[in-house]
């Protein structure tokens, strides 16, 4: 399958700890969009993660589902030290890139040009079947946004460290129509993810694994 753009993820980790690449596989012929550094403006009560540590839910952000779906439900969804589970949605679901704050960070802010420290659980849309996990190492992973597909990109921006937010994706801005990561994400699935903004690093302060390499 030609790929675009592929992410290689480099866990934050110690020096004798392996490390693990991990792939957002782009769309076939889609321009990397630049679309998660220190823990700023963090709450005085934070959790060992250092995430902020009075969660807040708060109402969809970004995108109108203007079908008569409903989204997944999420297990877990404000307790930042415990790993999200994604449910199935019903019906149909968005047409648009939709975001849902479950917990509100505090901290800096990311945008389409940050290189991220997070956490996430990817799962599809129609099944709940989950394809992809930073908790399955049990570290976070970093990546520049500017390598991932556009709706995992798009859905971070914006948001701020210390939070937690379901990122819904549609095809167009997910794999669309050529599929990917056979056999979980079919021909125009629609994406969930639930990610943890754990930090923005300057990404002068260690290299990151060009994410246009092969794996």
């Amino acid at each position: 399958m030609t790929i675009s753009r592929a992410l290689r993820a480099r866990r934050r980790s110690s020096a004798t700890a392996p490390r693990r690449a991990r792939r957002l596989r782009g769309l076939a012929g889609t321009a990397a969009l630049g679309v998660a550094v220190l823990l700023a403006g963090c709450s005085a009560g934070t959790s060992p993660d250092g995430t902020a540590a009075a969660p807040v839910t708060a109402a969809p952000t970004v995108g109108v589902d203007d079908a008569s779906g409903a989204p997944p439900e999420v297990a877990n969804a404000t307790d930042l030290t415990v790993r999200p589970a994604i449910g199935a949605g019903t019906g149909l679901p968005p047409v648009e890139l939709t975001t849902t704050d479950l917990v509100v960070g505090t901290g800096a802010t990311a945008d389409l040009q940050s290189t991220v420290l997070v956490h996430y659980v990817g799962a599809i849309w129609a099944t709940g079947q989950e394809f992809d996990a930073s908790w399955d190492d049990g570290q976070p992973v970093e990546f520049p946004l500017s390598g991932v597909i556009p709706g995992f990109a798009e859905g971070i921006d914006g948001m701020q460290v210390g939070g937690r937010r379901m990122i819904i994706i549609p095809p167009d801005l997910g794999y669309g129509p050529s599929g990917g990561r056979e056999p979980y994400i079919k021909v125009d699935d629609t994406l969930v993810f639930v990610v943890d903004l754990l930090d923005i690093v300057d990404p002068a302060a260690g290299a990151t694994e060009d994410p246009t390499s092969a794996s």
